[in-house]
């Protein structure tokens, strides 16, 4: 038996409690892509990564006040103009018809008494892990799944009979504790409490008392998991419903591990686990902005994302041997390559590559919209054989490296940065 605890809008729960004056109103938390990360004007920037989730991001942050003028508003030839997108909407706003993605200008056009505030990582990454604790006197056996969800195991430790009173006394403490409401489903499968969740909300208990009665006329596309493509397929074999698929074990098992797999997890045949800490696979960051066709400031951008890049390999202490770019450009085209070494990693080297796969994917006349750059492939330390002639230049690098990781950490990531990223 399972447990699924999702908060309920979150950002926005978490703005309440640091602000009364949003309680019972229409309000949302806004966000825009943070190129805070470029300016040449920033200071004191950190990191946060106190959550382990698998989808949990970390997020770099300053001091700086945010105010709706100053985040939102962008003045173009003396023209104001809103920028940025809804990331959570109150249930107020959502009754207006404001949705999760809505750029804020549309959404303030269609509710315009929406509060609109900028959205505070910190805060929500500080609660997120105090919940976690909580949840964690409770339940033995707890996965955060993201920065607003957690799954838990109540097999062995709460009977079936006792799931719901056990779920609402949680429920209500968390409120007295934190301020913060959540929405809790219950399930023999993990999967399938997710589901349920969906059912309680907002602020609800649901427990699923027959699996395939609960599951049969829902969608294809409610299951977390089945992507576009995916799905796409199931309904040229005319499955469109998730009873569907408990009915096509034959077909589902020909399609061999992604096929068996899906079938398994909704057809009750495979439970879930709870995985307590899921290691990283890779490390990168992403960004989006208005077209550049300047070589010399994608340049820039990706020195600086690297060194961004190159901290949190540092501070996670692996040794990735695969770097990657990709570059979105302004016609809806991409293009994307990829490196692999067998050196110990750093900050230089990790540059001097990147620069050398942007000069050869790069393409003049179109405009860059969105860069991306990633580090995977961790090595492990006990079989991991360093290059032998790069050797001594490696481990220079690599002691100048904590140095320099000490600092950031102390000081924030500007104190020590390359000449041209100014």
């Amino acid at each position: 038996m399972f447990i699924h605890i999702d908060i309920d809008s979150f950002f926005i729960s978490a703005e309440r409690t640091i602000e009364p004056k949003l309680l019972g109103i229409a309000c949302a938390v806004g966000s825009r892509s943070n190129l805070e990360i470029f300016s040449k004007k920033r200071e004191n920037i950190k990191l946060i990564n106190i959550n382990s989730g698998a989808f949990v991001n970390p997020v770099f942050h300053s001091d700086f006040k945010r105010t709706f003028e100053n985040y939102f508003i962008d003045k173009i030839d003396g023209v104001e103009k809103i920028r940025g997108i809804i990331t959570t909407a109150s249930y107020e706003a959502r009754e207006c018809g404001v949705k999760t993605a809505m750029p804020i200008a549309h959404a303030l056009s269609i509710c315009p008494n929406l509060t609109v505030v900028p959205s505070n990582y910190p805060l929500y990454h500080k609660l997120s892990k105090a919940i976690y604790i909580e949840i964690k006197r409770s339940i033995p056996k707890v996965e955060q799944y993201s920065i607003d969800e957690f799954f838990g195991d109540l097999s062995g430790w709460v009977e079936k009979k006792d799931a719901i009173s056990f779920a609402k006394e949680l429920q209500d403490r968390i409120y007295k504790k934190f301020k913060i409401p959540v929405s809790i489903g219950i399930a023999d499968s993990k999967y399938i409490a997710k589901l349920a969740t969906n059912y309680a909300k907002p602020y609800g208990v649901f427990l699923v008392q027959e699996q395939k009665e609960f599951i049969k006329d829902m969608p294809i596309e409610s299951f977390p998991g089945i992507g576009k493509s995916f799905s796409k397929k199931l309904h040229q074999y005319g499955i469109s419903k998730l009873g569907d698929i408990c009915k096509s074990k034959e077909l589902l098992y020909r399609w061999k591990k992604p096929g068996i797999e899906l079938y398994n997890k909704i057809c009750k045949n495979n439970f879930g686990e709870i995985k307590t800490k899921e290691p990283k696979k890779s490390i990168g960051l992403g960004r989006t902005f208005d077209a550049i066709y300047d070589y010399s400031e994608i340049k820039r951008r990706v020195v600086i994302m690297a060194r961004h890049i190159a901290y949190m390999v540092n501070k996670a202490n692996v040794n990735p041997a695969r770097f990657d770019i990709k570059l979105n450009f302004n016609d809806g085209s991409k293009v994307k390559d990829g490196i692999k070494t067998d050196r110990d990693f750093s900050e230089q080297l990790f540059k001097k590559h990147l620069i050398e796969l942007l000069s050869k994917i790069w393409q003049e006349r179109k405009g860059v919209v969105k860069l991306s750059i990633s580090v995977s492939n961790f090595q492990d330390k006990s079989n991991h054989t360093p290059s032998l002639i790069d050797y001594k230049d490696d481990k220079t690098q690599k002691n100048l490296d904590k140095a320099i990781t000490q600092l950031r950490a102390k000081f924030g990531l500007d104190i020590m940065k390359n000449g041209n990223e100014v």
